[in-house]
């Protein structure tokens, strides 16, 4: 996983942890350009977490940023 990745995960699970829903969907929104659909995904995949870390965010936004090749 790349330091960029940590970081947006890092700053990203912040926002959620401070219950700040509307400035992680705008963190999302600038960042990847995500649809409103993927960021709610993604933000509910994160709050539901056990052990919200910044792999484990990364991992998320990972997921939801890989296009298929086809």
């Amino acid at each position: 996983m790349s330091a960029i990745w940590k970081s947006h995960a890092m700053h990203l699970a912040n926002l959620i942890s401070q219950n700040n829903e509307t400035e992680a969907h705008l963190y999302l929104e600038q960042l990847m350009l995500f649809p409103v659909d993927i960021q709610d995904k993604i933000i509910e995949e994160i709050s539901h977490l056990g052990r919200c870390n910044s792999d484990a965010v990364a991992n998320i936004i990972g997921r939801y940023s890989i296009m298929d090749l086809k």
